[in-house]
């Protein structure tokens, strides 16, 4: 989902690892739209790590060409793992760098985080009262 709010010059940028699955990339488009139904005015736009497109870079710079000058990189990812640990910092300055003047930050990842408890916790719960 490439789909940017042209309201603030607040940008979030949601990635993930990517998948040669169209499907699966899918669902990144689907979580970007709950996402942008909870941040009224900031654009909301998806990336993916490898496999798919668009690159952060590419989500990036649209962002920023559609007016952004605050983007938040918002990894899906469950643990600090190599990607987060190492990459993304790594990626975020290359877009300081090739986009100054807009500040550009790295959220954290999801893993421990308490609305995410309550997802994994409501999923069980469906699990246990489905016929399967």
């Amino acid at each position: 989902m490439s789909s940017l709010r042209e309201v603030s010059a607040r940008a979030v940028v949601l990635l993930d690892h990517g998948s040669r699955e169209p499907a699966a990339n899918a669902q990144l488009d689907a979580l970007a739209a709950l996402v942008a139904a909870r941040l009224p005015g900031r654009r909301v736009a998806v990336a993916h790590m490898e496999l798919a497109t668009p690159t952060l870079a590419e989500a990036a710079a649209r962002c920023v060409r559609e007016g952004a000058r605050e983007v938040v990189v918002a990894p899906c990812f469950l643990a600090p793992g190599r990607h987060v640990r190492e990459d993304l910092p790594r990626l975020v300055a290359e877009l300081e760098r090739t986009h100054p003047g807009v500040a550009f930050k790295l959220a954290a990842p999801l893993g421990e985080h308490p609305g995410l408890a309550d997802a994994l916790a409501a999923r069980a719960e469906e699990a246990s009262r489905s016929r399967r």
